[in-house]
């Protein structure tokens, strides 16, 4: 528990104002609460519109292969400095404030990823709107501060499943919007949805008068922020560099060595940005755990899912190496008819549909966002009845089942439907939970700061999944053997990659899923009924 005290603003009584909204009205408190998770929205908007479209990105960004995940990797690095330091300045400036100035780094990164086509530029401004992240991890503070304590549950709940604009009409107006316009139209909306929020949040929405006299410990964000970057550029490029090689695990050591010393500066100082004596809790830290563990399959999936369905079938793929042999032939002078050009694939290539953005969406993608959208209330009501425990439980086990059937099935996009609606079912349970679990386990003033570890956890575990992911896929790339009239040759396919890179990122996180419920089932924390962090208040 901290020792530090928070500083409520007082009230004309002279007592201190909590500005929790007991007095006001059903309608009031269900705005309020609209506009907050509204707001949240352009945390998650980015990463379900943009996991979506990366097929269609790979036209403009034709060099960089398999790290065209980068587009969504470089949301977790950022989110792992972000995230804490974000937090910690919403416990000490006040959380709307922060919740402001993520929303203007959001629009400012959006705009220029519309408006360059230089993959370096690219990727600062996908940096820039990662900070949008800690909105979410701010939110579950503010919602605790200001709701009754008798809706904070179900609050917590709806920021975590979202209202459905993420889930369902995002990717529905992402694939009308590509499809109509290309990608660079995403982040023209996505930076138009945060300038209509901006002044709603606002006008509608109170500050948390909540304040914890500290500041902000820079070499920890330095160290933490260090230690990601190394770490996860060997997890990425290993396969390349060779796993074992002494060039390659230089980057792993000198990242581990930073997050070491991360560890050892944080014990010391007086305000760290993580408090390591929260980390140790047993009830926040095995909540911790069950996250870094749990997030890498609700990340993978949709990537594969995306990727894999708006690929082009065997027979389309084939059509396109055989036109580009073709086009080859007569741009020197020879008349090649198609039918003398024999093309095989090596290794196994079984998916693929050729999808548009938008026939993914109403296949696909936007099931799974709308199936957790619904469960999510629900499961937030039944935190208060039996705890955050048992819905960890429930998604965790759901989730486990879906990964395995993406393991051991083949691939035919009705069945990774069916798959990822069960995953869907698992997503509103598990963002139920483990909000409602941080709040259970600390007192109110550190709501920022351990918010700020949940969201540090999410990003980190999101994005090593995602970079191993990244070099199986990297690693298993489509061969295709082209026979002309007895002359043989081999070329590798750009953007498209073998059966078993995605078989092995399956196993990857369907492994991590079940340690996170054998984590989830041993913990203690969680199974008394969720009261909006009243236990814990100090």
């Amino acid at each position: 528990m901290s020792t530090i005290e928070s500083t409520p603003a007082s009230g004309e009584t002279g007592r201190p104002e909590t500005g929790r909204m007991d007095g006001a009205s059903r309608l009031r408190i269900g705005v309020v609460l609209a506009v907050v998770v509204l707001y949240t929205e352009v945390g998650p908007l980015q990463y379900t519109m943009v996991v979506a479209a990366l097929q269609p990105m790979t036209t403009t960004f034709d060099t960089v292969g398999g790290n065209i995940t980068w587009a969504l990797i470089i949301l977790g690095l950022v989110g792992v400095a972000a995230n804490p330091l974000l937090g910690k300045a919403s416990d000490i400036w006040g959380k709307k404030k922060i919740m402001l100035l993520c929303g203007t780094l959001f629009l400012l990164g959006s705009v220029i990823c519309a408006l360059t086509s230089n993959w370096t530029v690219f990727l600062v401004g996908r940096g820039l709107s990662a900070f949008a992240l800690a909105t979410q991890v701010i939110a579950f503070g503010l919602v605790r501060d200001l709701l009754p304590r008798k809706y904070v549950p179900i609050g917590l709940a709806l920021i975590g499943t979202g209202v459905g604009f993420t889930g369902v009409v995002g990717p529905l107006v992402g694939g009308v919007l590509v499809d109509s316009f290309g990608w660079r139209a995403l982040f023209w909306f996505m930076a138009a949805f945060v300038l209509v929020l901006t002044p709603l949040l606002l006008t509608v929405v109170p500050e948390s008068p909540v304040r914890v006299p500290d500041r902000v410990d820079p070499y920890g964000v330095v160290l933490l922020s260090g230690g990601a970057v190394l770490t996860l550029l060997y997890l990425d490029n290993g396969q390349d560099w060779g796993w074992g090689t002494p060039s390659g695990l230089a980057w792993l050591i000198a990242g581990l060595a930073l997050l070491m010393l991360f560890f050892i500066v944080e014990s010391r100082v007086r305000r760290p940005i993580i408090d390591m004596k929260l980390l140790l809790d047993p009830k926040l830290g095995l909540v911790l755990l069950v996250a870094i563990f749990s997030i890498g399959i609700t990340a993978v999936q949709p990537m594969a899912l995306g990727y894999m369905t708006q690929s082009p079938n065997q027979d389309g793929l084939r059509q396109n190496v055989v036109d580009g042999v073709v086009d080859q032939a007569q741009a020197k002078g020879a008349n090649l008819p198609a039918a003398a050009v024999e093309v095989t694939f090596d290794p196994g290539y079984s998916y693929g549909n050729g999808f548009s953005l938008l026939e993914y969406a109403l296949h696909i993608g936007i099931w799974a966002s709308l199936i957790g959208m619904i469960v999510g209330p629900f499961a937030g009501l039944l935190t208060r009845r039996v705890g955050a425990r048992i819905p960890a439980i429930i998604a965790l086990g759901l989730l486990a089942v879906s990964g395995l059937g993406f393991v051991v099935a083949d691939y035919n996009w009705v069945t990774y439907l069916a798959l990822y609606s069960v995953a869907g079912v698992a997503f509103g349970f598990l963002w139920a939970a483990l909000p409602n679990l941080i709040v259970e386990a600390v007192p109110p003033e550190q709501q920022g700061i351990s918010a700020g570890m949940l969201g540090v956890t999410l990003a980190l575990g999101s994005g090593v999944a995602m970079a191993i992911a990244t070099a199986l896929l990297n690693n298993s790339p489509v061969v295709a053997h082209i026979d002309v009239a007895g002359e043989s040759s081999t070329r590798a396919i750009p953007h498209v990659f073998a059966d078993s890179g995605y078989t092995q990122s399956f196993w990857v996180v369907l492994v991590t899923t079940v340690i996170a419920l054998v984590i989830a089932v041993l913990m203690r924390h969680g199974r008394k009924p969720a009261t909006g962090g009243a236990d814990s208040a100090v």
